[in-house]
């Protein structure tokens, strides 16, 4: 097997993060002669964390310059590792800091690189990767002759790695930076729940909650209840800790004049034109389950659905259990179970 480079970013901690750690399992089982090389303000904390992962040696590119996502700057930082570990496969772990630089940084090296990588397997000597295309209704098996060959894999596509830490031996690499690569300043960072805005993607809770169009619509009593599903669905995310996705039918209302979640948008679809969540369980409301929407479900592990609707598309094997009953009268009865909890493990 060629020789394998894992590349990282850590995170503000110094850390990395869960997807890293995903890449870097799926970079050692490749089989090749491994290197690592991490990006960032500080990295020997990092290099610490996967000392016994079995690489040859750690390169990395530190500063301040390096704590943020700047292309010209992590573009430079990226290009000098790979040309220094000289590697033929190159595995990063997915995210918006490397998807935004990785392709340029193949153009300069001479080389290729392919986005969504789903699964890595070595055969032969060679290196199988497995791609989705068309919203993860096909699924194809990639080669390439061109080095090197850059990967970024994404997140919940492999085990993380979980081995013991220990002390790392870095080699530190300089990168020559120019005036050209200092025109962008980045003066701060603004996240969801900074400003009051309200924190409900959340990629690493264990379970995806799926908010339909029902919960806008007329109730048994003819009347809409938009801000009590509201404040049932807000409930019910803070006390599981869960992820908020959305249907389409949901997310286009802002757009049509019609009773919305104010908290709800475009970010949030779940399905074909949306995301592809990747959380162990998901919950369904008022949803119907058609193919466009239950598509983006295809790595949820564990699927429940409640509707009132006995023959909706969940109940036609697309979830493991189907609750027909009212949501509204369910989510009341979840909240106050989890009210209970938390009042239990307060006392």
């Amino acid at each position: 097997m060629e020789k394998v480079l894992f590349l990282a970013f850590t995170e503000s901690d110094g850390a990395l993060h869960k997807t890293a750690l995903e890449a870097l399992g799926a970079a050692m089982e490749l089989g090749g002669a491994l290197t690592v090389g991490l990006i960032g303000a500080e990295v020997q904390a990092a290099a610490n964390a996967i000392a016994n992962c079995g690489a040859e040696k750690f390169l990395a590119v530190t500063g301040p310059e390096f704590a943020t996502a700047h292309y010209a700057t992590d573009a430079a930082a990226a290009e000098a590792i790979a040309r220094a570990a000289g590697a033929g496969i190159v595995i990063v772990p997915s995210s918006s800091r490397s998807a935004r630089i990785m392709p340029g940084v193949a153009h300069r090296l001479g080389g290729r690189a392919d986005t969504h990588i789903t699964g890595l397997s070595p055969d032969g000597g060679k290196a199988n990767v497995t791609r989705w295309y068309y919203r993860q209704r096909m699924e194809a098996v990639l080669e390439r002759t061109q080095r090197p060959w850059i990967l970024l894999l994404e997140s919940g596509s492999h085990a993380p790695y979980t081995g013991a830490s220990g002390p790392a031996k870095v080699e530190a690499m300089a990168v020559a930076l120019g005036d050209a690569h200092r025109r962008t300043q980045v003066t701060g960072t603004r996240a969801p729940g900074s400003g009051g805005e309200r924190q409900t993607i959340r990629p690493d809770a264990k379970l995806l909650f799926v908010a339909g169009a029902g919960w806008t619509k007329k109730q048994a009593d003819g009347q809409i209840h938009g801000a009590e599903a509201e404040q049932l669905i807000l409930d019910f995310l803070g006390g599981s800790g869960a992820s908020l996705g959305g249907s389409k039918s949901l997310v286009d209302q802002s757009g049509e004049g019609q009773a919305v979640l104010g908290f709800m948008t475009h970010l949030n679809q779940v399905g074909q034109t949306g995301a592809t969540p990747r959380h162990p369980k998901g919950l369904s409301t008022c949803c119907h389950g058609e193919e466009p929407h239950v598509v983006g479900w295809r790595f949820v592990n564990e699927r429940r659905a409640v509707n009132l609707d006995p023959n909706c598309g969940w109940a036609r094997g697309k979830a493991d259990v189907l609750y027909v009953a009212d949501a509204f009268e369910v989510m009341r009865h979840l909240n106050a179970l989890l009210q209970e909890k938390r009042k239990s493990a307060g006392a």
